[in-house]
C-alpha cells in the first residue's frame, strides 16, 4: 500500500507524481501523439492512415496511400516540428511513414 502523503498537493502535481509513479508516461505520450496526429492532419490524411505506433522516439504512421505517401515525405521535419509544438514537448525526434 502507498504511504499516506499528509502535504497539500494540487491535483495536477497529484496526477503527475501518479503518471511519474506507475510509470504510465510512455502510453500516455502514445495516445497523445495518435490524437495530435488526427487533429493536425486532417479528415484527408487521417482516410489514409491505417496504424499510428510511437516506439521511443520515432513514430511510425502506416498509410494505404504510395501518392500521400511520398508527398508527406517532403515535409517530415516540419510535421515533427507541428506534432512537438501541438504535444508542448519534444516526443517525436524521427517520422517512418510506411
Amino acid at each position: 500500500m502507498a504511504k499516506r502523503n499528509n502535504e497539500n498537493l494540487t491535483i495536477a502535481d497529484a496526477l503527475k507524481e501518479f503518471v511519474e509513479t506507475n510509470r504510465l508516461e510512455q502510453g500516455l505520450n502514445a495516445v497523445n501523439v495518435q490524437d495530435a496526429w488526427q487533429s493536425m492532419m486532417g479528415n484527408g490524411v487521417n482516410n489514409y492512415t491505417t496504424a499510428i505506433q510511437l516506439k521511443g522516439e520515432t513514430l511510425y504512421v502506416q498509410l494505404s496511400s504510395s501518392v500521400l505517401r511520398e508527398e508527406l515525405s517532403y515535409g517530415k521535419e516540419k510535421i515533427i516540428s507541428m506534432l512537438n509544438e501541438n504535444l508542448g514537448k519534444q516526443i517525436i525526434k524521427e517520422l517512418v511513414l510506411r
